[in-house]
């Protein structure tokens, strides 16, 4: 008689461990592929997004004001531009690097909310890169926005952030009335329900 028969076994003994190790190699694989192939690298993105909420829009008792506009960056040609032009406009400043995973999935949700508020907010997406692989990231992914580029070492009118992403939402008045440390998701209801109200205003 079989050992497997002597023992009750329904299969053969190293039938039973080849099954499991086949198993175990197949997970380790999976685990894998969010590290080292094009599959982990949307599927971290695909977290980030489904994990990431509507930013934190600040108490109006802690809100502080911009006292000074004057800020100079450089738009996508390159081009000496100041903020002073959008002293009296909502306005819309996201700190963003197209290597950091968090900002390369919270920019969908500003390009879906320029889409809709571009004729009506001041979006400044700002990075410190230089221009080649921004570029490149913009053609990817098919971003449309406007990408401003931040002089490193002049005075800004907000607190640059050490590591990004990092965003403000400024009313009329210069007023902060949010500020997201960290991703968020832009397309919500309650973003468009806030800038709704304030162009209202």
């Amino acid at each position: 008689m079989r050992c497997q028969e002597l023992f009750g076994f329904k299969e053969p003994l190293y039938m039973a461990i080849k099954k499991k190790t086949v198993l175990n190699i197949t997970v380790i694989l999976f685990i894998l592929s969010f590290f080292v192939t094009p599959l982990g690298h949307y599927g971290k993105l695909f977290l980030n997004r489904i994990f990431s909420f509507s930013p934190y829009i600040v108490d109006e008792a802690n809100r502080r004001q911009i006292t000074d506009f004057d800020w100079r960056l450089k738009d996508a040609e390159w081009n000496l531009v100041n903020f002073e032009k959008s002293k009296g406009k909502i306005t819309l400043i996201n700190f963003w690097a197209s290597w950091r995973l968090p900002s390369e999935a919270e920019l969908k949700s500003i390009q879906d909310l320029y889409n809709q508020y571009k004729d009506q907010v001041d979006f400044y997406i700002i990075t410190n890169e230089n221009r080649p692989p921004v570029e490149e990231f913009m053609q990817k992914h098919d971003f449309t926005f406007p990408v401003t580029y931040l002089i490193i070492g002049d005075k800004s009118a907000v607190e640059v952030p050490e590591k990004p992403p990092y965003s403000y939402l400024i009313d009329q008045t210069g007023t902060i009335v949010i500020e997201q440390d960290g991703i968020a998701d832009w397309n919500t209801s309650t973003v468009r329900d806030l800038i709704d109200d304030l162009i209202a205003r």
